[in-house]
């Protein structure tokens, strides 16, 4: 089972802090992943999700397994490199006891289905060993959309006269 660090995970992923959710990951198979999500209270969310009582937001927890999940599509199908994972559906989804600053998130991702732009994955997230999320997710794939192009680059691509 490979193992990736955050270079090999910006490499499959587009995604950057703060929206970068997961540190780092512990094993990968063609057919699931682990990944690992540190909470800390330097976060944005926690300045006003709670004052006083620091809580994960749950959408957020279910990015991470989004996020986790899709560096297993990147991982075994290469042809989705480049292309961005956009949530279909969350279907199933669970969550068990609060995640604070301190905890740390270890996400199993399991590929169910993948088609060529589509992937179904099933995840648990536990901290300490007991489970806190879960939840199916469905993501599409797609091509981002050209960057338009700038006057400056219209110009380079003039002819000479």
């Amino acid at each position: 089972m490979a193992s990736l660090e955050c270079q090999e995970i910006t490499a499959l992923l587009p995604h950057r802090y703060p929206m970068l959710m997961v540190d780092r990951i512990v094993e990968i198979t063609n057919e699931s992943v682990v990944g690992i999500k540190n909470v800390t209270v330097n976060e944005p969310h926690f300045i006003g999700h709670f004052p006083g009582y620091p809580v994960m937001p749950g959408v957020l927890i279910i990015e991470s397994m989004a996020q986790v999940g899709g560096i297993l599509v990147g991982y075994v199908a290469p042809h989705t490199r480049g292309q961005v994972m956009f949530l279909a559906t969350i279907e199933e989804a669970r969550f068990r006891r609060p995640v604070v600053p301190g905890d740390q998130l270890r996400i199993e991702m399991k590929l169910l289905r993948l088609k060529y732009t589509v992937a179904k994955m099933q995840g648990t997230a536990t901290v300490d060993g007991q489970v806190v999320a879960e939840a199916t997710l469905m993501c599409k794939l797609i091509l981002p959309a050209p960057e338009p192009k700038t006057e400056s680059d219209k110009s380079a691509e003039a002819p000479a006269p």
